[in-house]
């Protein structure tokens, strides 16, 4: 045998979401972009080091170190584009007249 089918309730309360401080979101965007600053130097090392590796004769292959540059020139062109937004985000803010 089934079991009872159960009576519909009243939804709970939706708590209100507390919003971060100025503070707290002027930290967590400088750890995004410091974070995203310190991917793209660390694939930018290790690109490097591959090519330094595959050119001494060491046990590096031919498509890992093409994979690592690419991967890097990739990053790289990310973070222009990032920028290019933003700046271009703080030229349109400048813009408003108050």
């Amino acid at each position: 045998m089934s079991a009872p089918i159960a009576p519909i309730t009243l939804p709970r309360a939706i708590e209100p979401i507390a919003s971060p401080s100025a503070a707290d979101s002027a930290t967590g965007f400088q750890q995004v972009l410091s974070s995203a600053l310190s991917q793209v130097s660390q694939s930018s090392a290790n690109a490097d080091a591959a090519v330094s590796n595959y050119l001494a004769g060491g046990n590096q292959e031919l498509h890992s170190t093409i994979l690592a540059t690419q991967s890097a020139s990739l990053d790289f062109e990310l973070l222009l584009q990032v920028r290019n937004k933003l700046v271009s985000a703080y030229d349109e803010i400048m813009k408003m007249q108050i």
